[in-house]
């Protein structure tokens, strides 16, 4: 196959060209995006290690009732609404390596995004959340922290 034959093709499928340009441009950005972005998510295995290793501050972003239920062993416990990372339990971690949790891990990648604004220096937010840590069969400690 020569180029020729390629620029046939596309000439001939210019929707399909048009579309594998569009794919190929959107992959790109994203791909470049995560790699810039500051922090870094994490996978439960991960977690654990940055935790025993590192003394990570764990921060889960579930409503009360669900952190009650089931919540990773030593994470403080912040109300999405009252998320800050200028609060108390924030203040004196910013060399330290923090980790924001939520249910999902679509919230907690927004609240990573404002403590690396903050000038927190090592960000991790934990990919797919408590969903992610349940389908490791990593345990989770119920009641408050």
């Amino acid at each position: 196959m020569t180029f020729q034959d390629l620029l046939a093709f596309a000439e001939r499928h210019l929707y399909l060209s048009l579309g594998l340009v569009g794919l190929t441009v959107a992959i790109l950005y994203t791909e470049v995006a995560r790699l810039f972005r500051g922090y870094k998510a994490l996978r439960p295995a991960e977690l654990t290690g940055l935790m025993n290793r590192e003394n990570a501050l764990v921060v889960d972003l579930s409503a009360s009732a669900d952190f009650e239920k089931g919540h990773i062993a030593g994470s403080k416990s912040v109300q999405p609404s009252q998320f800050d990372p200028e609060s108390k339990l924030l203040a004196g971690a910013k060399e330290l390596p923090v980790v924001v949790v939520c249910r999902n891990g679509q919230g907690s990648a927004d609240a990573a995004k404002r403590l690396k604004k903050a000038g927190f220096k090592h960000v991790y937010w934990l990919d797919g959340g408590i969903g992610a840590w349940q389908a490791a069969d990593l345990p989770l400690v119920k009641g408050r922290a």
